[in-house]
Order: structure tokens, then C-alpha cells, then sequence
């Protein structure tokens, strides 16, 4: 029986997948569990819809991270620190503090897609790369100055 998969189904597919399977395994477990209707020819029509809108949407985002990678490649933050009598610096700039100042800016990025190992606790600039897609990112120049 040929089957669509509404769901992602562990050594089966994922969902929208159009999978030949026996029909008892499709009778008695993915259809009455909703993990898959039967492939008829309007189902197949609408997961190729689906597909197409998906594959667009996919498209549209990628352009709109690539524009926003080269904005914030643009982009320098500065951070003001209290700094001791020999130069250490008191706090740190966190993923979260280089998104807010990013927010302040105009640009909408959450502080997961700041990609910073380990808070800047130096003074001077550092390069903070932002992953805005898989394959699309960003480098942001903070420096980090005493206050």
C-alpha cells in the first residue's frame, strides 16, 4: 500500500515522504495512529504543494539572512567595563549583552545564534561571528573598553 507520512516515523521517513509499504503495516499501525493516509492523487497534489511552498519559504529566508549578514558585518558594538588598577577587567560581555546592544540597533537576534565560547572578559576588539542560517553567517566587531 502506498502511504504519505504525516508524521516522521523512526526507519521510515519523515514526514510528507511517500513510502510503498505492506499493508498490514499501514492498516494496523500508521493509519489508525495518524502517521499516514493513504497516497491518493489529490493527497499527492497537496504534498507537492507543500513542498514547492516549503522549498520557497526556504529561499526567502536565505536571501533575507544573507542582507542581514552583510548589515551586521557592518556593525560595531562597544562595551564599557570597570576595569581594576592593573588593567583586569570586573564583569564580562555575554552572548545575551551583545544581543541586546544588537536589539537597540535594529537587528533581531537571539542570543543563541551568537556563536562566543566563553564571555570576552579582555579589553580591545574581538570578532563575534552570528550564525544567522546553516550556511549563512556573520562577523560583528565588540570591543570592549574600559569604563
Amino acid at each position: 500500500m502506498r502511504v504519505v507520512l504525516r508524521k516522521d516515523v523512526a526507519g521510515l521517513g519523515r514526514t510528507g515522504d511517500v513510502k510503498d509499504v505492506a499493508d498490514g503495516y499501514a492498516k494496523n499501525f500508521l493509519l489508525p495512529r495518524g502517521l499516514a493516509i493513504e497516497a491518493s492523487a489529490g493527497e499527492l497534489k497537496r504534498v507537492a504543494q507543500e513542498r514547492a511552498s516549503a522549498k520557497a519559504k526556504k529561499a526567502r529566508q536565505h536571501t533575507e539572512a544573507e542582507e542581514l549578514a552583510a548589515r551586521l558585518g557592518q556593525t560595531a558594538l562597544v562595551f564599557k567595563l570597570k576595569v581594576g588598577p592593573q588593567g583586569k577587567a570586573f564583569g564580562s560581555v555575554t552572548e545575551r549583552d551583545i544581543s541586546t546592544a544588537l536589539e537597540k540597533q535594529g537587528f533581531h537576534v537571539g542570543h543563541e545564534r551568537i556563536q562566543l565560547g566563553e564571555p570576552l572578559r579582555s579589553l580591545g576588539p574581538h570578532q563575534v561571528e552570528v550564525r544567522l542560517a546553516s550556511d549563512v553567517r556573520a562577523t560583528v566587531t565588540v570591543a570592549v573598553e574600559p569604563e
